[in-house]
């Protein structure tokens, strides 16, 4: 009895969605049908009244000269549309047919076409006046407000007879659930009723209430009542939602569409008995999400994808939170995967055949992006470290893809498309370090991988590659002034190392920059003389460091350690700033000598304020010896690039 009950439900409701549809049909069919006919068949009756009309005129000429006998009763059928509103097909002036023409037989006249009365426009009388046609306030009362009044009244009616039968219980549970399938059913032919007669929005709303009487009373029968089983709920809810989809399409209403969109993504609520059911959970929002998915390609409605990923996420880390265990990771990273791609096929098909993406597919991408990473990194970090780094390299390499596959913008088009996956794709190897790597390498991987991609993007000519490689080497040059690393020994540690293989990849930089000038813009010059004075910044910094720590751990001058290191400062950094005095005026690089010259100053501020105070009186006279000789060479050498280059008089 049970399925006898649900199967009987379930007509009820696919019955008039079927109707409806096959009308729909039906109704297309036949206007495509007789609109070509139809012109065919105005242009030729309308030649034959003008044939008429001339016949007439003729033989009422002829009666004036002779006299005739009793015209008799033409038994030309009536014209079946007004001539005045019909467009000729013939010539404006028909030339008089001659008295002795033969007038049409009547086995002629009875082969024209029948008159199709259902094609045909209402009369409209030249004597009706324009403020006529409005509708007075009188007929608008009458003919209108009261007939939507009466509709609300007896509508109002029929739910206080309902209720006051239920509070009397006169219908028990089995029909009141069966009143309000046959309700909810009810609903959809009179929204398409209603849908005909010009009310579009009115037409909508009732057969969004019609769904929302179906899905509360299949929840009523199964959850309410317990008159069938959840299964047997979920299931019509199910045939609600794909009725509702079906009569979207037919429609072409995108409101039915977020209708169906909605009552689908509520099912699950109305039938949860609050126990773990992941995969017929996951499985039926896959199979909803890729319904709507099919639903936007055929009509491009762009706003199903966007929601309906929204809710997705919503189920996804709601069941998270409340029934995730570490035995069910391989099955949720699954699904996890699966909705990702469910969610990225549009966006997709859209880059490699438009190249061209909205705002909402733009937004789309991203979120879901971050949202499948995000949910990888819950569940796999930090134990699962290596399947983590490879899904995360596989998630760049399918951006690399379809940045590849995207055709180019046209002239003039913003080429935001391909920015937008080989930045992504960049980003995810990014991210792929610190998630595999630790320390030093995750320093060392970046400024590596910023090389890398600034050689590629001046080889390729391509300004994005070199932007990220220019914040890849930022990145690495920050992470190495903020974590210390540990140097043992002189000179041979993991600290010198770092710095090196980070000055070599500002060396690659500017190697490849000189190698490729002309498509370096003004503002990129610039960030290159950034990358020029780091490299002596950091050489300096790396020479300083390990100086300081060797002579603070065991000075080998018998004197004390603090006066040691500030000695040795202070003469690295003289000799430093001589080398970069005599590189300078060899390569003739005003930025080479400008950084000794500054170099000279923090040098000359630090032995007058400092050594001059705490070092001892043989160790200070060193110190400003050495530092005087070496001023006085910097100033004899810019003597004598002076008189070389002053023109002669």
């Amino acid at each position: 009895m049970e399925f006898l009950g649900v199967l009987a439900a379930i007509l009820l409701i696919l019955t008039p969605i079927l109707a409806i549809a096959a009308f729909i049909r039906v109704q297309k069919l036949s206007d495509e049908l007789n609109k070509a006919p139809l012109h065919d068949l105005v242009g030729r009756i309308n030649t034959l009244e003008r044939q008429l009309s001339a016949i007439e005129r003729a033989f009422a000429s002829r009666e004036s000269v002779t006299a005739p006998p009793p015209k008799p009763e033409s038994s030309a059928p009536a014209p079946a549309f007004p001539v005045a509103h019909i467009p000729s097909t013939s010539p404006a002036s028909s030339p008089p047919l001659h008295p002795s023409r033969e007038l049409p037989k009547p086995h002629e006249v009875s082969t024209l076409p029948p008159r199709i009365d259902v094609f045909a426009a209402p009369p409209l009388h030249s004597s009706q006046s324009k403020s006529s046609s409005v509708r007075d306030m009188e007929t608008l009362i009458g003919g209108r407000w009261l007939n939507r009044i009466g509709i609300i009244a007896i509508i109002s009616a029929v739910t206080f007879f309902l209720k006051y039968a239920f509070d009397n219980n006169w219908i028990g549970p089995s029909g009141r659930v069966a009143i309000g399938i046959l309700l909810g059913a009810a609903m959809l032919p009179w929204s398409h009723w209603l849908l005909q007669r010009g009310y579009a929005y009115f037409s909508e709303g009732i057969a969004g209430l019609g769904a929302a009487v179906l899905y509360l009373s299949i929840w009523a029968g199964c959850q309410y009542y317990k008159l069938f089983s959840l299964d047997v709920g979920f299931a019509a809810m199910i045939v609600i939602t794909a009725g509702m989809a079906a009569v979207a399409l037919g429609r072409n209403s995108q409101r039915i569409a977020l209708l169906s969109l909605f009552g689908g993504f509520l099912t699950p609520i109305l039938v949860s008995e609050g126990k773990d059911a992941q995969v017929v959970l996951f499985t039926y929002l896959l199979i909803l999400g890729a319904g709507l998915l099919v639903i936007e390609m055929r009509r491009d409605w762009r706003t199903l994808t966007p929601i309906s990923f929204l809710l997705s996420q919503l189920y996804f880390w709601g069941w998270y939170s409340e029934f995730y265990r570490p035995n069910r990771l391989e099955r949720t990273v699954i699904f996890a995967t699966l909705f990702f791609l469910l969610y990225a096929v549009l966006p997709v098909l859209r880059a490699v055949r438009l190249s061209m993406l909205q705002e909402l597919d733009v937004i789309v991408v991203l979120v879901n992006s971050f949202a499948y990473l995000a949910a990888l990194y819950v569940m796999l970090w930090p134990q699962d470290r290596w399947p983590l780094t490879l899904l995360v390299l596989a998630l760049s390499g399918a951006h690399v893809l379809v940045a590849r596959l995207a055709p180019p913008p046209k002239s003039g088009a913003s080429p935001l498309t391909r920015l937008l996956f080989a930045g992504l794709a960049l980003t995810f190897a990014t991210l792929a370090i610190p998630i595999r790597l630790e320390g030093k390498w995750i320093t060392l991987a970046f400024a590596v991988e910023g090389a890398v991609l600034v050689w590629t993007g001046f080889r390729s000519l391509t300004g994005f590659l070199r932007t990220g490689g220019y914040f890849l080497l930022a990145l690495a040059a920050v992470r190495l002034l903020i974590f210390p690393l540990p140097a043992p020994q002189f000179l041979f540690n993991e600290r010198f190392a770092a710095y090196a293989v980070l000055i070599a990849c500002f060396g690659v930089v500017l190697y490849a920059a000189r190698e490729h000038v002309s498509s370096v813009g003004h503002d990129e010059f610039n960030a290159l003389g950034v990358f020029a004075v780091a490299i002596n910044f950091f050489a300096l910094l790396a020479l300083s460091l390990e100086l300081w720590d060797h002579f603070g751990s065991h000075s080998g001058l018998g004197i004390d350690s603090g006066l040691a290191q500030h000695l040795s400062l202070s003469l690295l950094w003289t000799a430093y700033a001589s080398g970069l005095i005599a590189l300078g005026v060899s390569r003739q690089s005003a930025l080479l000598r400008w950084q000794a010259l500054a170099l000279f100053g923090l040098v000359v501020t630090k032995v007058f304020l400092y050594d001059s105070s705490y070092l001892e009186r043989f160790y200070r006279i060193v110190s400003f010896f050495i530092l005087g000789l070496v001023l006085l060479v910097v100033s004899f050498l810019y003597q004598r690039k002076v008189a070389r280059e002053r023109p002669s008089s």
